[in-house]
């Protein structure tokens, strides 16, 4: 009975999305306020429903109704409780269900805090996002229904894919969908101002703090998608340039470029085109992105031609959606109103320069990520794009924006002196090369490019350190009240750039000094390390709730003094017989003390990588002042102060007529 719940309110959240899109968009369009005020109650009721539905589903996991074939498929009697409920978006019917439930939390967010904005405009962002819920939902309910059932029921599952079952599943998705849906909203914000004709500043500031909320939560998810693959995969990588993790960091450059051209818009009206075209740009990279991982094209192009009814129906949405704004874009960039002039030394022009860098290394990205799908979709055979490409292209495209982050910043709007700032950079510079040459020589031996990569992360901190003093000197010296006065968006900016910064500091460190190795090792064995002693002591068995596992005993030590012994596992899962490799890892702020078991071999011995990884946690905790400073930018003062000089002329009239 519950799946069938489930499934009527999906069709009632269908109806609704359908009556939220088109009757809001033609009230906008005719100026009839009735049919715009259709536009919140519907969105909050498909909300509802949707909830209703995501509901049904993860209780059918939890009590282990495996009559439901989603869950039969994903999940498993001996299952944890918590990796149950997280099953309900391990598989694809669930995660586009999940994807429909966060878009329609967005649109409901939206319903609620933009009542300051004019009618006629919340109507169409509403209704553009009615739309696209409709186009969700009716995936959903034509190919991918998470509801079917099976007859006769199995009497148990076939279990969540090993790989899931870590704590990561349980945050990341949801973060991650959170960010990608997130961009829908500003989407729907340049649709909107597109179909008004109305391309002035105020879409702008208003789309502005949503897109830096769903950047949040994006660089949260990717941030926390790395650290999950580190600790579960068992070979120490953090980054695979797997088409997977590309179709989240598309978005996200996109983003990222979005965010630094709203800045310009906003402040000096200019870049409009960009601007709008970045924003469909970024939902379009999240479609994309799905695509890419929810329509099987990835396992197989064949696989995919074999049963293509959710790939050529995800297709033709992105045809229509990304097609429809383009050509929409298209007939009104010849009507957009020019910005503010500047010259080519300004920050609007290093702000242009930082959007060309991004794009093209999306571009980039994108290429790699889908030219080996169009080869084997054309019979041209298989290959495989992997990190010498995404390593050679990507990052010769990024460093000069990784320079420039330290320059735009601190230059002025509309014209800035460049003897003036070579003369102000002068010492960063000298400070950032420094450092890097003694990081390069006190690595052992000379490494140019580890020296290269701290010189650019010092770079952005010095020059962090130049903008507080500029703004510092405007506002009465270097005092903590003055400190006080300083906007959180200048304050989530540097705190973003010094995440940035942060995480280019751990890569280079982690990729120019990490050092491992893989041996046998006979119970009472001895490696060496990095200055560690790694002791195998053998391994013991252990039982998990859905597994069984032999436990290694590995003792660390240095200079003949036990630090510490860490347990890596071998798990054999009950209901699929697949085997897992479970790390160890003893976590430390300038390095990380990895071990991995291989392969039980004869008499006892072991297969045993053992990893040192210097400064890798960097990496997690730059992602999280990334997303730090986008909180702080979010909730920039000026924000609300424009959302009551909004409402306020809404209020003067009617004191007016009284």
């Amino acid at each position: 009975m519950i799946p069938e719940i489930g499934h009527f309110a999906l069709i009632l959240a269908l109806l609704l999305a359908l009556v939220q899109g088109i009757p809001p968009l033609i009230g906008a369009h005719r100026g009839n306020a009735t049919l715009m005020a259709v536009a919140r109650p519907a969105a909050q009721g498909q909300f509802l429903f949707v909830a209703i539905a995501y509901g049904c589903l993860a209780y059918s996991f939890l009590v282990n109704d495996f009559s439901v074939a989603n869950v039969a498929r994903n999940s498993f009697s001996q299952l944890p409780p918590v990796y149950r409920f997280a099953a309900s978006w391990g598989s694809h019917e669930g995660s586009i269900l999940l994807w429909a439930l966060i878009l329609a939390l967005w649109t409901t967010a939206v319903t609620i805090w933009s009542r300051h904005l004019p009618e006629d405009m919340s109507a169409r962002v509403i209704g553009v996002m009615g739309l696209v819920s409709f186009g969700f939902l009716l995936f959903i309910l034509v190919a991918s229904n998470p509801f079917v059932r099976l007859s006769p029921a199995p009497m148990d599952g076939s279990d969540l894919n090993p790989l899931l079952q870590d704590p990561g599943m349980v945050f990341h998705p949801p973060m991650l969908y959170m960010g990608y849906v997130g961009f829908s909203v500003a989407f729907a914000f340049a649709i909107a101002a597109l179909l008004s004709g109305k391309m002035d500043v105020a879409w702008a500031r208003w789309s502005r703090p949503w897109t830096a909320v769903a950047w949040v939560f994006l660089s949260i998810g990717i941030t926390g998608g790395s650290w999950w693959a580190y600790n579960e995969l068992g070979w120490g990588g953090w980054w695979f340039w797997d088409p997977t993790e590309n179709a989240s960091f598309m978005p996200w450059l996109a983003g990222t470029a979005l965010l630094h051209s709203l800045v310009a818009t906003e402040k000096r009206g200019a870049f409009k085109n960009w601007t709008v075209l970045l924003a469909i740009l970024a939902f379009s990279m999240s479609l994309v992105g799905t695509f890419l991982v929810r329509s099987g094209v990835l396992s197989s192009v064949h696989a995919f031609a074999t049963d293509p009814t959710r790939g050529i129906f995800m297709l033709a949405f992105l045809g229509v959606v990304i097609g429809g704004s383009l050509a929409l874009f298209a007939f009104r960039a010849a009507k957009m109103p020019t910005g503010g002039s500047f010259t080519w030394f300004s920050r609007e022009s290093l702000l242009l320069a930082n959007n060309v860098v991004l794009v093209a290394a999306l571009g980039a990205v994108l290429l790699g990520t889908l030219y080996p799908l169009f080869m084997d979709a054309l019979g041209m055979g298989k290959i495989s794009v992997g990190p010498p490409y995404f390593n050679s292209v990507f990052v010769p495209l990024i460093t000069p924006l990784l320079f420039l982050m330290g320059v735009g910043p601190l230059a002025r709007w509309k014209q800035a002196s460049l003897p003036a700032m070579a003369k102000q950079l002068r010492v960063a510079l000298a400070i950032a090369a420094t450092t890097g040459v003694l990081v390069s020589l006190a690595s052992g031996s000379f490494k140019p490019m580890v020296g290269f990569g701290v010189a650019l992360a010092v770079w952005i901190v010095v020059t962090i350190y130049l903008g507080f003093a500029q703004r510092l000197k405007y506002i009465g010296g270097p005092t903590l009240p003055a400190l006080l006065k300083i906007p959180r968006g200048f304050w989530g900016m540097q705190m973003a750039h010094l995440g940035l910064a942060w995480v280019v500091a751990g890569i280079t460190l982690v990729s120019g000094l990490e050092t491992e190795r893989n041996v046998k090792m006979n119970i009472g064995d001895t490696t060496h390390l990095a200055g560690y002693d790694f002791t195998f002591q053998g391994v013991s068995p252990h039982e998990g709730p859905n597994y069984r596992a032999a436990s290694g005993n590995v003792e660390v030590a240095a200079g003949g003094k036990q630090l510490f012994v860490l347990h890596p596992q071998k798990r054999i899962y009950n209901a699929s017989g697949m085997p897992m490799t479970e790390a160890a890892i003893d976590y430390g702020f300038t390095r990380d003390v990895y071990v991995a078991l291989g392969d039980e071999l004869d008499n006892g011995a072991w297969t045993v990588r053992v990893f040192h990884k210097p400064f890798i946690n960097w990496l997690w905790i730059g992602g999280l002042f990334l997303a730090l400073g986008g909180v702080l930018a979010a909730s920039d003062r000026r924000y609300r102060i424009a959302l009551r000089a909004a409402e306020a002329p809404a209020v003067a009239p009617q004191g007016a007529q009284a």
